[in-house]
């Protein structure tokens, strides 16, 4: 059984949680929260007994194997570098952290300790995904991938209101590309690599976020477009154009449907079951991953989650979205 702490007691760790409880050899044993009473209530809802509202003391605890990180953005390297120092198995949300010299300072600190690091990207460890993967010999020479996610913030109309909540405050790493860019991104690294060139726009905030951007990255023989934005809404499919076809995934984020449409007019549903929670799935490797004495993931690779920020931190470069985490 695999003792799991958690830190972050938003929305997002219970819905990592109620995934989570679909995997036997998983337990929640701990708790964090920087406040005695939050950490409190939070635990109640999962007869927890154990709670921390002291990193140092958590990460030095016997009481876990491993921890879930959901703080903010700029928390992210602090906390996992020292729980992989104290030989716990990290499973952190993305982004993994601010920049690339951060995530090698994390990937340093694993190696050194001989324990799991994955960066908690879910969309490409869901059978769907795989599914992409796998048919994408159908369509031909690859020539084109275009993908959006452009979801409006529930905290935007704080934001036009005056208050600068997290989702827009460069403090915590914020912004559309970090939040939401990074779920188009990671699935075309993972699928294509690295690009040989990155262009990238945006609509910068008065706060010093990204409100929405557009990169364009440029590859031997293809190029893809990857669209963000947390300042307008869209449910356009992503898709990649093949000399035979095109494949057309709905919702990157979490893919729900894999379609091909070829060109001669014919079509084919290459979707496959997905009856657990979307986030089962990055839980269910991470699991495995330590069942197997692995340190990292084949999918959510060190090189992949790398590479990632890299081409993040420039497009933010670009866009001109500068984090306090930059200038340390």
């Amino acid at each position: 059984m695999i003792r799991l702490g958690v830190i972050g007691t938003n929305w997002i760790t219970e819905r990592f949680l109620e995934a989570a409880k679909h995997i036997e050899d998983l337990s929640l044993t701990a708790v964090y929260s920087r406040t005695e009473e939050k950490a409190k209530e939070f635990a109640s809802k999962y007869e927890v007994h154990t709670i921390f509202t002291n990193l140092e003391e958590m990460a030095a605890s016997d009481e876990i194997d491993a921890v879930y990180i959901a703080s903010p953005n700029s928390h992210h390297c602090r906390q996992a570098v020292l729980f992989l120092q104290n030989k716990k198995h990290v499973l952190c949300e993305k982004p993994m952290a601010s920049n690339a010299s951060e995530v090698k300072e994390m990937i340093e600190a694993a190696q050194q300790n001989g324990v799991l690091l994955m960066e908690a990207m879910k969309s490409t460890l869901m059978p769907n995904f795989e599914s992409v993967r796998s048919n994408l010999g159908k369509i031909g020479k690859i020539r084109r991938f275009t993908g959006s996610f452009c979801q409006y913030s529930s905290r935007y109309d704080a934001y036009k209101q005056g208050t600068v909540l997290n989702a827009f405050n460069p403090e915590f790493s914020s912004g559309s590309l970090m939040d939401l860019g990074i779920y188009v991104l990671y699935p075309l690294v993972a699928l294509f690599g690295k690009p040989n060139k990155v262009q990238a726009s945006g609509t910068m905030l008065e706060s010093g976020v990204d409100g929405q951007g557009t990169i364009l990255l440029s590859y031997d023989e293809m190029e893809a477009v990857v669209m963000f934005s947390k300042i307008t809404e869209s449910n356009q499919p992503a898709e990649i154009q093949g000399e035979l076809g095109s494949i057309l995934i709905k919702k990157i984020s979490g893919p729900q449907a894999v379609d091909i449409q070829y060109r001669d007019g014919t079509a084919d549903n290459v979707s496959v079951k997905q009856d657990m929670p979307s986030m089962y799935y990055e839980a269910k490797e991470f699991v495995e991953l330590i069942q197997q004495g692995k340190t990292e993931s084949d999918i959510n690779s060190f090189s992949n989650s790398l590479l990632t920020m890299e081409i993040m931190d420039e497009a933010r470069r670009q866009i001109g979205t500068v984090f306090p985490a930059d200038r340390l």
